[in-house]
């Protein structure tokens, strides 16, 4: 069921129609259905910036979150959500969902018996009214129209055009179902994007300016993401490449991919005028975790047998394989395979071997990268990694070498004591198994094609 008024079931309001403002006093409530339904979504339209489409408009929503039923405050540009009071914080209800901004001026989320699950914190500065602005901003005024409160100051996954972000500031960005979320972080040389899974926080994509010039805070405008310094002089910018004006960065909750945002009249949408990573097998959780992205952007796991057990182990059985405690353990190597991920522990001018002993001696290694110095490469490096995830195939003859800690005694399917084997075969069998559609097809577009030929000759005779 989805609820698509304005305003459903106000109280305390003096008119029932989508407005520019909400004033001190005013109450709007939100039913809640008494028993769970997965999927709802019940939305009510309170206000919007008053342009022309896409515009900007405010809901008071309630929405079924794993068997619960949360309260939130919303801003929309058409249909894209851009912020969302409860982005870091879910305020769950029950029957009721309720928007107050009080007397005193403090802008509140409750539930039933009046309990506060959102607050501004704005009581007594002087505050008047809710508005939304034609930049999307969410703010409270107060009566010389200075601002007292405003979600530009509470960034969620969204940049808005003409919204600032300083330094150390971040938007967060969380995949449905997963333990780990993305990150774009504005820090001193450089923007970057990160995959957080726990305590663990690994780049796979920055942008610095050129000189080491240091950032003070970046802004999207209309052509552009623009990198300021302290002197408000733009020193770098990452363009647009698209006449129509931008609306919005964002940072994808599914890929963790950074895009820039116009809306295109011809089909009504938005669409991505630049995005960071234009490869899928770049993205950071391409495969699940103990997954490889081959050349075709297919997904393969590795799976391997162990002595005990002669059973395939599950794609992310990995991840809950706990090598702490005296685990009996090896390092296999995946030839052809690397990481996308970058900010790993780092080991200079050392052997595979050593790069190998490392990883064993320190029980949360779960992986290495190592550099052999051959190919695009010119030096000895150990990257030792405590995630597998982000694995891609690569060229052979790269110089790069990626190893997978697991229990001592795992054996490919031939029973040898390496995995390159296996690694060839599975890596590559979903890229044969196109190859060989694609030829099939072809021969038989061919053979067809004879055949209508000699037919039409036969005809003819």
């Amino acid at each position: 069921m989805k609820l698509y008024l304005c305003s459903i079931l106000i109280l305390l309001v003096n008119h029932g129609s989508c407005d520019s403002s909400i004033h001190v006093g005013h109450r709007i409530s939100l039913a809640v259905p008494l028993e769970y339904s997965d999927g709802f979504n019940g939305r009510a339209f309170l206000m919007d910036a008053n342009q022309v489409e896409p515009n900007f408009r405010v809901a008071l929503s309630a929405e079924a979150i794993k068997g619960k039923y949360s309260c939130s405050l919303e801003v929309f540009l058409g249909d894209v959500k851009v912020w969302n009071s409860g982005h870091y914080s879910k305020f769950y209800t029950s029957d009721v969902c309720v928007l107050e901004l009080t007397e005193d001026g403090d802008l509140q989320l409750k539930g039933p018996k009046e309990r506060v699950g959102w607050r501004t914190g704005t009581s007594g500065q002087g505050v008047e009214r809710l508005q939304i602005l034609r930049t999307g901003n969410l703010v409270l005024v107060d009566v010389l129209n200075q601002i007292k409160w405003q979600s530009f100051n509470f960034p969620t996954d969204v940049m808005l055009w003409g919204q600032r972000l300083d330094v150390a500031t971040r938007l967060t960005s969380f995949p449905r179902n997963s333990t780990s979320f993305y990150t774009f972080e504005i820090q001193q040389n450089k923007i970057v994007l990160y995959l957080n899974s726990g305590k663990l926080k690994y780049s796979y994509w920055e942008f610095k300016p050129s000189k080491n010039r240091n950032i003070t805070f970046i802004e999207l405008g209309s052509k552009g993401l623009e990198l300021f310094n302290d002197k408000h002089k733009k020193i770098a910018q990452i363009a647009s490449w698209r006449i129509q004006p931008l609306r919005f960065l964002a940072l994808g909750n599914k890929t963790g991919n950074l895009g820039l945002y116009f809306y295109s009249p011809n089909t009504e949408k938005f669409e991505a005028s630049f995005q960071a990573l234009n490869s899928t097998c770049d993205l950071p959780l391409a495969c699940k975790p103990y997954g490889i992205c081959t050349f075709s952007n297919a997904c393969s796991c590795i799976r391997l047998l162990t002595k005990e057990n002669d059973m395939n182990s599950d794609c992310n059985e990995g991840t809950s394989r706990q090598f702490c405690g005296g685990a009996q353990v090896e390092m296999l190597e995946l030839n052809g395979v690397s990481s996308v991920l970058i900010d790993a522990s780092k080991r200079a001018n050392v052997s595979k071997t050593t790069c190998a002993s490392l990883c064993l001696d320190d029980c949360k290694c779960v992986a290495t990268l190592y550099s052999s110095g051959e190919g695009a490469t010119n030096f000895q490096e150990c990257s030792l990694y405590r995630l597998v995830a982000g694995i891609k195939q690569v060229e052979r003859g790269t110089g790069l070498s990626y190893m997978v800690k697991v229990p001592k005694g795992t054996r490919d399917n031939h029973s040898k004591p390496s995995v390159k084997k296996w690694v060839l075969i599975v890596v590559g069998v979903v890229d044969g198994l196109i190859i060989i559609l694609v030829l099939g097809g072809f021969a038989y577009y061919l053979i067809q094609k004879r055949r209508k030929n000699l037919s039409g000759t036969d005809n003819n005779t």
